[in-house]
């Protein structure tokens, strides 16, 4: 479903477990980015109306999984640390093809937005089958399934907005790209990504 076309080291979860803090603070970032990259594409492109509606509510949605995740930490007594830089969210950024029209511009930030709600999706699969808390491994299921229809949208976004053969190829060389730079970035338990 997600086209995803490298699997997460299964190796990831165990190193994830071993640092809950940290996957939890860049976990909570994820979310809060998440929030915020759906304000800025109602900001920039407020004359899609159906995009504006589709995407308000994942602005509060993705925030309250922000505030979930706070809570998670608070239960186990773990605190917020600091934010740090996004190295896969970064390099899919750099991949986008800059210039152009609106048009295509939009749909390089849809696909990006799909990308990482795809990878998120996946990972949160293997927290909520691998994870030994019984509490996280349900709390992440149901974000797993969250993380899916967000996916489904940016990508339902970007052929309604562009045309689907130009989405189509922009959307394998993503997945090609995503997949290279999976397999080159250092496997790390304390990121989502």
């Amino acid at each position: 479903m997600l086209g995803l076309k490298l699997t997460t080291d299964p190796r990831w979860v165990n190193l994830a477990e071993k640092s809950l803090e940290d996957i939890l603070t860049d976990h909570a970032y994820c979310e809060q980015k998440a929030a915020t990259s759906a304000i800025t594409l109602i900001q920039i492109f407020p004359e899609k109306e159906e995009m504006v509606k589709e995407l308000a509510p994942i602005v509060t949605e993705e925030w309250a999984h922000f505030r979930m995740v706070l809570n998670e930490l608070e239960k186990r007594n773990l605190k917020l640390g600091r934010q740090r830089k996004d190295e896969y969210v970064n390099n899919l950024q750099k991949f986008q093809l800059k210039g152009g029209n609106r048009k295509n511009w939009l749909t390089e930030k849809l696909l990006t937005c799909a990308l990482i709600e795809a990878r998120s999706c996946e990972r949160f699969r293997l927290l909520s089958l691998e994870l030994a808390d019984e509490s996280l491994r349900n709390f992440y299921h149901k974000l797993m399934i969250s993380e899916a229809g967000h996916y489904r949208l940016f990508l339902d976004l970007a052929k309604k907005y562009n045309d689907e053969a130009y989405v189509k190829k922009r959307l394998q060389e993503y997945l090609d790209y995503e997949a290279e730079m999976i397999a080159t970035l250092e496997l790390r338990g304390d990121r989502v990504h």
